[in-house]
């Protein structure tokens, strides 16, 4: 197997280079993610940055815009890339993105499959995650978001360890065995079956959906399709202003954003109700000894009606 080859992962240079990713962050704190190429210009309201006078450059310094402006010259995080991107459709927030790649239990080498490329943000974070050896497939029935996505992943030199398929997955995934599967659709329940023939026995689902009753629907259909570790979580990040005197919260943070739920591929001849959660456990036993009290509460009133009380003599 050829392994794909990005400069992610080449050995970093001291100097940048032409084809490098940067973050350019002006006085003001504005950000722009650069990918750097001969004769290309940054335009900002402080003057233009040229890409060329950035070649050379080390990571970390002080450069000037033609107009004079300073700004900070840093490497790229995995959330300024998320935030980065161009969008065609509500991207999904690095906070979240970050559980994901935990709750997949992705790593180097793995293989992903999402269904939802959107503008491609959760895609760059897995293949981030799986690279170099690892790959990404993904789908998007949409042809102008899958356009969108795969110059975001250009951009991010992330494009090698990605297989973008143009196409719904109504009629399932064209690969079977994967370590990892991601819903990002409007009804995840409806594609479950598609869902164990595409994951290997023991790999990772998980999905975001934004309202409390999808989550119900796709609990009960993770139920009905035999998964099991079944948990449903909210992200929240709350960020705090970086003064060491007057330290607080920020004036306003990112809230609701979506339900992350998400399960195990468990082997079909296992029970998984043997293995849900306590308290999933606990309410269907009390469910059950309901129906048996209520079932011998209309037995003793039926008996009741076959044998009426007798008039005492």
């Amino acid at each position: 197997m050829t392994v794909a080859s990005s400069r992610w992962f080449e050995p970093h240079t001291e100097q940048l280079a032409y084809g490098d990713l940067v973050m350019l962050v002006t006085a003001d704190q504005k950000r722009y993610l650069l990918k750097l190429a001969p004769r290309q210009r940054l335009h900002t309201h402080q003057g233009a940055y040229a890409h060329d006078d950035l070649v050379g450059q080390t990571r970390g310094s002080l450069v000037l815009s033609q107009a004079g402006q300073e700004a900070l010259l840093i490497e790229p995080s995995l959330a300024d890339l998320i935030k980065h991107i161009k969008r065609g459709t509500q991207i999904i927030y690095p906070k979240d993105a970050a559980m994901l790649v935990q709750r997949l239990n992705l790593r180097a080498g793995g293989t992903v499959l999402e269904a939802g490329t959107g503008s491609g943000g959760l895609t760059i974070a897995l293949a981030w995650a799986v690279a170099p050896t690892g790959h990404v497939y993904s789908y998007e029935a949409r042809s102008e978001n899958a356009q969108v996505a795969r110059r975001n992943l250009e951009r991010t030199n992330l494009l090698p360890y990605v297989t973008l398929h143009e196409r719904t997955i109504d009629d399932g995934f064209l690969e079977q065995g994967a370590d990892a599967l991601f819903l990002d659709v409007r009804a995840p329940w409806e594609h479950l079956a598609h869902v164990r023939t595409a994951l290997r026995p023991g790999g990772s689902f998980a999905a975001l959906v934004p309202t409390t009753n999808q989550v119900v629907d796709l609990l009960n259909g993770l139920e009905d399709h035999g998964f099991g570790e079944i948990a449903v979580e909210e992200v929240f990040v709350r960020a705090y202003k970086p003064v060491p005197e007057r330290l607080r919260p920020e004036d306003s943070m990112v809230a609701h954003t979506g339900f992350l739920v998400s399960a195990q591929h468990i082997t079909a001849h296992l029970d998984p109700a043997r293995w849900q959660s306590k308290e999933r456990r606990r309410y269907l036993a009390r469910r059950r000894a309901a129906a048996e009290i209520e079932a011998r509460s209309r037995a003793h009133e039926a008996d009741a009606r076959k044998y009426p009380p007798m008039p005492l003599p």
